[in-house]
């Protein structure tokens, strides 16, 4: 029997393997809740939500999110369960984490 080529556009990777994957859930960034998936980074969960910056640099106060997206730069970094400073690429998502846009360098409350 032929394959038609619409059965092979049907094939999933997930599929292929026999995967069973794990349901999404929730987490939130400033405020707002986003699905993530079991696997995902903070950093993909948030792309995947269409959030591309969540922190401001230090000095000139722009928009930051992933550049290297290995742990390598540090621009991703990211206020999780109020811990600043968190390599939002590293970090895998939980159900119920809470993200927020960081802010500098993460420890206003040391500022004078």
């Amino acid at each position: 029997m032929k394959r038609s080529r619409s059965m092979a556009r049907d094939r999933t990777p997930a599929g292929l393997v026999g995967a069973a994957p794990e349901a999404p859930f929730e987490i939130t960034f400033d405020r707002r809740t986003l699905t993530a998936l079991p696997g995902q980074t903070i950093a993909a969960a948030l792309w995947s939500a269409g959030v591309l910056a969540w922190r401001t640099t230090r000095r000139d106060g722009r928009p930051s999110g992933v550049f290297c997206g290995i742990g390598q730069c540090y621009d991703c970094l990211a206020t999780i369960n109020d811990l600043p400073n968190r390599r939002a690429c590293l970090v895998p998502a939980r159900p119920g984490d809470v993200i927020t846009t960081q802010e500098g360098h993460g420890h206003a409350e040391l500022s004078v």
